[in-house]
């Protein structure tokens, strides 16, 4: 049985070629689960239309020039802070305190030992209510149900700072050994996003230069030409980019062949960290980035209209004529006389 095995996993690795691709089971475009990594059939090479639709786009001339530049920064975070909800509940008031404060008091001892100091555990109170229960009390001809408090429930939520992020191993072992299992949320921290912003557009105003030399190139004097601007700016934290997909397969030959029904399992989902493409990005600063970011970006846009030509007025050239008329009286005399010709 095992040679039998051995040998259809031969030919199976043998008919399917080898392609080295990172794309993974998820598939970008249309959300489902991708096969490539699993058989390619034919040897004909497949396209994204939306990729090849860029590349043939026709180019329509206009003399309105554009400048039109994005922007984009990853910026590492220096601190993080984790978010932990745990409840407990106690017949008494007095017991649920103590019980909650004997798992948040582990919790930071084991911390303590990592590095991470008592005042970057913060205790948040949600929450301490009562429970309820139907007591029935019997009488001889009815029944009386009432509402008695059975006990306490108090719930908090604890946030953890660190500025590591291999230090988040430890926070999570740390309240799985005191039972403290829902972590509610992950925020990161920059400290001087002014800085960041004044570096963009130090950057932006580079590639304008360069964009209006190339112009000038090509023969344009953007002095002929009346501009308008518009500008805009944004920051985007890991948690706006978290997707999810299920990869999975639950096509069963088995049951087929049995003839038996088959009992569906629950799928599991996966997340995965999906940050912004940088394929419609002028200028990416730090790229390459191997851990969650927050992502700063800019975006300005000039516009260049033809300024309107203004109609050259050449001046009006008044010509006014004199007439004189000469008069010869028969003795050889002559007579000078004007003519009005404004009558």
């Amino acid at each position: 049985m095992k040679k039998s095995i051995l040998i259809v996993a031969f030919h199976l690795f043998t008919l399917v070629p080898i392609v080295a691709q990172h794309l993974g089971n998820f598939n970008n475009d249309d959300f489902q689960i991708s096969r490539q990594n699993i058989a390619l059939s034919g040897n004909a090479a497949i396209y994204n239309p939306t990729v090849q639709q860029q590349i043939n786009k026709v180019l329509n001339p206009s003399n309105v020039l554009t400048i039109d530049l994005k922007a984009l920064q990853n910026v590492k975070a220096v601190t993080y802070t984790a978010v932990f909800n745990l409840s407990q509940i106690g017949e008494t008031a007095a017991e649920a305190n103590r019980l909650i404060n004997e798992r948040i008091e582990g919790v930071r001892q084991i911390l303590k030992a990592q590095g991470i100091l008592e005042k970057d555990i913060v205790i948040d109170v949600i929450s301490f209510v009562p429970n309820y229960e139907i007591e029935v009390q019997k009488k001889l001809f009815s029944k009386t149900y009432t509402e008695v408090p059975s006990g306490f429930e108090l719930q908090q939520n604890i946030h953890i700072q660190f500025k590591a992020t291999n230090q988040f191993e430890d926070i999570l072992t740390a309240c799985a050994e005191n039972e403290i299992y829902n972590l509610v949320k992950v925020d990161y921290f920059i400290e001087n996003i002014a800085q960041v912003y004044k570096n963009l557009q130090a950057e932006l105003l580079k590639l304008i230069e360069e964009k209006k030399a190339y112009y000038k190139l090509l023969g344009f004097n953007l002095e002929d030409y009346d501009v308008y601007v518009a500008d805009d700016k944004y920051c985007y934290f890991p948690k706006d980019f978290y997707r999810s997909y299920q990869a999975f397969n639950s096509v069963s030959f088995e049951a087929i062949k049995t003839k038996k029904g088959v009992t569906t399992a629950k799928k599991q989902t996966s997340y995965y960290y999906e940050p912004l493409s940088y394929q419609n990005y002028d200028l990416v600063i730090n790229p390459a980035i191997l851990e969650p970011v927050i992502q700063i970006g800019m975006n300005i846009k000039l516009q260049y209209n033809p300024k309107p030509k203004v109609a050259e007025t050449k001046p009006v050239v008044k010509t006014e004529l004199v007439h004189k008329y000469y008069v010869v009286s028969p003795n050889g005399t002559i007579d000078v006389k004007e003519l009005n010709t404004n009558k």
